[in-house]
């Protein structure tokens, strides 16, 4: 090959690369934050998209409702269809009674998430008025996606726990597993049974080995009882930058220590740590409902103190209080204080420094 060939084909290889950059730059920040803010004011607070955490979100939930058709039958499906149609409905009347454009980014991970944290057995009609308040009363009524105070899927189910409690605390289903599981089933045997924390709260014997509440062989919410998937597509959030590590590492560490002085104190009521980690929706709450950008601290101290409440109010739901969870009542009310933390981190960061007025940015 001369010299003149070899530039031409230097020239192509070239060519090509410049033409392919911009599609590769897209896939890779697509999947991984590319991390060109900046620290400094002004400057912008996040580089996520909104459309790419959704439709992260959405992707690392997909194995864990795929668990729950194993495990439950196609039944499942039809939850989650019914919650999004209606929750989709509703999510259109309100923009056409506003005038403005559907926006369907944050109906794809609600109505994902307020299914998977229903019971199994739930009536259809139920999984409906839930989906509805959820998206009117939890997003709609603050004016959409991004407005919202409340984790909207756990607005719908503290609903739906008030409202139909015979529902939400007596009929749990035994998960089928073994072989294709519920694949060729609509739904599993009505074999009925006490979840393990309603079990530990009457003071009954614990048959489930720590085994069979890692990889969701123990009755529950449909989406929280596989706990290993929970806790890779938790992983797989964290390192895409969709989540941040803080609240979840937060959340559990608390639970850790505060159902340790617990139970030290009070071994009937309180629970021991790794107990408390691998029952109930604990798992899914700490990775896929309390670290919502839009509900949680944006500020790194208040993400700290956001899951250190988190866990604290989470032990004591579950040991002292009539609800056997105490996971949505404890990111529910602290929802609520999120503005707060704010408000006080960044005045704590931000204080005046002596007469000149300066700011004391605290690292």
């Amino acid at each position: 090959m001369n010299k003149p060939e070899q530039n031409l084909n230097i020239k192509m290889q070239k060519e090509t690369q410049v033409a392919y950059k911009p599609l590769l730059k897209s896939i890779g920040s697509f999947f991984v934050s590319p991390g060109d803010g900046t620290r400094l004011v002004p400057g912008l607070v996040d580089n996520l998209s909104t459309k790419r955490y959704m439709f992260l979100v959405v992707l690392a939930l997909l194995p864990i409702a795929l668990a729950a058709v194993y495990f439950y039958g196609w039944r499942i499906v039809a939850m989650i269809l019914v919650s999004y149609f209606f929750g989709g409905m509703t999510e259109i009347l309100f923009a056409v009674f506003r005038k403005k454009r559907f926006q369907a980014d944050g109906l794809l991970v609600t109505c994902l998430i307020f299914p998977l944290i229903l019971p199994p057995t739930l009536p259809l009609w139920i999984v409906a008025i839930g989906s509805v308040f959820a998206v009117f009363f939890g997003k709609e009524v603050f004016g959409g996606t991004g407005r919202n105070i409340f984790n909207p899927a756990v607005v719908g189910r503290v609903f739906i726990t008030v409202s139909f409690p015979s529902y939400m605390t007596s009929v749990w289903q035994h998960p089928m597993p073994g072989g294709f599981g519920g694949f060729f089933n609509y739904g599993a045997d009505l074999i009925t049974s006490a979840t393990p924390l309603i079990s530990y709260r009457a003071g009954e014997i614990i048959t489930y080995t720590y085994y069979d509440l890692i990889f969701g062989l123990a009755p529950g919410s449909m989406g929280e009882t596989f706990r290993i998937g929970i806790i890779l597509s938790g992983l797989f959030l964290i390192v895409t930058g969709v989540s941040n590590w803080r609240v979840p590492l937060a959340y559990l560490g608390s639970v850790v220590l505060f159902s340790s002085i617990g139970h030290y104190y009070f071994p009937n009521q309180v629970a021991l740590p790794m107990f408390q980690l691998l029952t109930g929706g604990l798992l899914f709450g700490a990775f896929f409902m309390a670290t919502d950008p839009i509900t949680s601290p944006f500020t790194g101290p208040g993400k700290w103190v956001f899951g250190l409440l988190l866990g604290m109010l989470t032990v004591l739901f579950r040991s002292f209080s009539g609800s056997v969870e105490g996971v949505v009542f404890s990111i529910l009310l602290m929802n609520a204080f999120t503005p707060l933390i704010d408000t006080i981190v960044l005045k704590i960061r931000f204080r005046p420094l002596g007469r000149e007025g300066l700011s004391h940015n605290v690292p």
